[in-house]
């Protein structure tokens, strides 16, 4: 079947729904899945009964539809404010509506509320790429507003287009400007403050068989860091988090002592220490990431930082938004390198009856006297005994330490880690477990490392005394390229699926690909740093400087002169685009008032005409007057038509009120 053409309100219709689905669809990745496939049948429906010239359903209908809705939404989100249920509630308003359009207030109040719904996508993404779909909405919302605004001849597409995207850039320096001086708002823009927190992947405050290598298999950026200077080699980048003393058989949890003051852990830093500053994306947990060992606490905006016996760093408050803080330090360090260690009997407590081949190997070290040597046994074995790196380690049972030691012989990170641990308290040896993570990229572009969530690591610390905890990585035993180059270079051989398969893609010798994916992070990074981190002691640094700069009378001066001259080329331009017959009866205008009849200020061509051959003026230039009065009517009213002498014309029946 064939569609007649479109009619233009047919086209304009179409034209706001598209810009609808625009605005709604990014809503869909938060929304319930009924909210989702109940607008977009709402808004297919509306576009087949535009298309097919039907009726729109009656209110009666739309009534009872609009109430199950709303009940829906108090069903999924158990209340009706709030930031979700909020959003959800002004997306079906704006679906439901799109029935309702019966005039041209209507098609206003949906293009309005669309508008408000752009905002609301910012609520859950602040991404550049929203960003940019959100102005691609704007525009097609511009664009629909125009299109409503014509009268007799529409103009295409591409011209409504074109003057959506003048009107678009025209207020671009406006919003620019407010948003470098606008009061920047602390806390979430709508509902609770619950509602910024979401659910953000990271480290956890646990660590088990399988948690680690899940985290591993995700991409998402965990900090970046920027450097004074080069950033040391790749081994030395131990980014420390949470630290694990307690062992359950299946968990390893930590001590929850209070935190202390830096001062109160004995650290002894050697050599000159690393400048650098960290931008930590969101998380609902309260780490703050540094490498060993930082020489103080970092500062940070609207939280404050605290310090653990077991060196954590934390904060107060959880970090839900991003922060960005400088630290300083030392990868050459002691850490509490006394003769003795205070409560040894913490870090050698084991449970008892779980894991008794383990124990006894342990115990069997206890035979060489040098506690080193037995560290360095264990790392042996792990070399040598045909251990395997993996990001698929098959499942483990109550005695998960000697399943996988002398069973499995395949885990990740924390498998090594946690049995390594094991093995040193059996031996005697004071241990710990460290998770954080280890390495990074450097994206050569903008000198920022990347540190991602597939970089998180665990590893290991043995107290031995008058060297204090020292760090121990026994997947570097198993797997060295692990260390050396990164994740993707120590996994074993697989087919290109999944994280795995993916990052060995990425990690191939393919430099366009390496370039681009270098390009993209490094935009992604500077939107992060100059628009989202944009807070309000930034932006008091800001005004200062330009409070500074403008009251100089040099930047004054400038300023004023390059205003007045883009006010003179204006007005240049103007005078060169203006009509010349506008131009004509503009002075026919002026010469008519002069003669004592002037036009009023609503008054059209017709009226006046009318209005001057009653006047007293003489009948030759009544004549001329209201002739010239009638043609200019005729050509700017009337159908549009080619006269090339109409100028000549009126120039003459001008003249002749000389």
């Amino acid at each position: 079947m064939t569609l007649p053409p479109l009619s233009r309100d047919k086209a304009d219709t179409l034209l706001l729904l598209l810009a609808t689905v625009l605005v709604l669809a990014p809503h869909a990745a938060h929304l319930p899945l009924w909210v989702t496939l109940l607008c977009a049948a709402t808004l297919l429906f509306r576009a087949t009964i535009t298309l097919l010239g039907r009726r729109m359903p009656s209110s009666l209908l739309l009534l009872p539809v609009a109430a199950a809705a709303m009940a829906g939404v108090v069903h999924s989100y158990n209340t009706l404010l709030g930031r979700d249920a909020g959003v959800a509630m002004l997306v079906l308003l704006v679906a439901f509506k799109t029935l309702e359009m019966h005039a041209r207030r209507d098609l206003f109040v949906v293009v309005f509320l669309s508008f408000f719904l752009v905002l609301t996508n910012f609520f859950y993404s602040q991404a550049i790429g929203t960003a940019l779909l959100m102005v691609a909405s704007v525009l097609a919302l511009l664009t629909a507003l125009v299109s409503f605004q014509f009268t007799g001849k529409v103009p295409p597409l591409k011209s409504r287009l074109l003057l959506g995207t003048r009107m678009l850039m025209l207020a671009a320096p406006v919003a620019l400007a407010l948003f470098i001086v606008f009061p920047r708002v602390q806390g979430p823009l709508w509902g609770m403050p619950s509602d910024g927190a979401g659910g953000h992947g990271g480290l956890a405050d646990h660590m088990a068989p399988g948690l680690m290598s899940h985290l591993a298999q995700s991409d998402d950026v965990a900090f970046r860091v920027k450097f004074d200077g080069a950033p040391p080699a790749q081994t030395l980048l131990y980014w420390r988090g949470p630290v694990f003393s307690i062992f359950d058989g299946q968990n390893w949890t930590r001590t929850r002592l209070p935190p202390t003051q830096p001062q109160a852990v004995s650290l002894t830093a050697h050599g000159k220490p690393l400048h650098y500053q960290v931008t930590l994306e969101p998380s609902s947990a309260h780490w703050l990431f540094a490498l060993e060992m930082p020489d103080r606490l970092p500062r940070l905006e609207d939280n404050r930082a605290l310090v653990t016996p077991e060196f954590e760093l934390t904060t107060v408050q959880p970090l839900d938004k991003r922060v960005r803080y400088d630290v300083s330090s030392y990868t050459r360090f002691s850490l509490e390198a006394g003769p003795q260690l205070e409560q040894p009997g913490h870090w050698l407590a084991l449970p008892p009856g779980l894991n008794p081949r383990a124990m006894a190997d342990g115990v069997a070290l206890r035979a060489e006297p040098d506690p080193a040597q037995r560290v360095a046994t264990v790392l042996r074995r792990f070399a040598h005994e045909h251990y395997v790196y993996t990001l698929d380690p098959p499942a483990l049972g109550a005695h998960s330490i000697d399943e996988f030691l002398y069973q499995t012989r395949a885990g990740f990170c924390e498998h090594y880690a946690g049995a390594f641990v094991f093995l040193m308290r059996a031996a005697g040896i004071p241990a710990r477990v460290v998770t954080g993570y280890q390495g990074g990229e450097l994206n050569p572009l903008d000198g920022y490392l990347t540190v991602r969530q597939s970089d998180a690591h665990a590893w290991a610390e043995v107290w031995l005394a008058g060297r204090g905890w020292t760090r121990v990585d026994p997947t570097a035993a198993v797997a060295p390229e692990r260390v050396r180059r990164g994740l993707s270079h120590a996994l074993p051989p697989s087919p290109p699926f999944g994280i795995a398969g993916l990052m060995q893609f990425e990690s191939s010798n393919n430099p366009m690909l390496a370039e681009l994916r270098f390009a993209l992070n490094a935009v992604n990074n500077g939107w992060n740093q100059w628009v989202l981190n944009y807070t309000p002691e930034r932006q008091q640094s800001v005004l200062a400087t330009l409070q500074r700069r403008l009251f100089d009378w040099r930047t004054g001066a400038a300023l004023a002169i390059l205003f007045t001259a883009l006010f003179l080329s204006e007005m240049l331009r103007r005078r060169s685009r203006l009509d010349p017959i506008d131009a004509l009866y503009s002075a026919l205008c002026k010469r008519l008032g002069q003669l004592g009849v002037p036009r009023a200020i609503d008054e059209g061509p017709k009226a006046f005409a009318e209005r001057v051959s009653a006047s007293a003026l003489a009948p030759e230039r009544q004549a001329a007057a209201t002739e010239f009065l009638h043609r200019y009517s005729a050509f700017r009213y009337g159908p549009r038509a080619d006269d090339a002498n109409l100028v000549t014309q009126l120039k003459r029946l001008l003249s002749q009120l000389r």
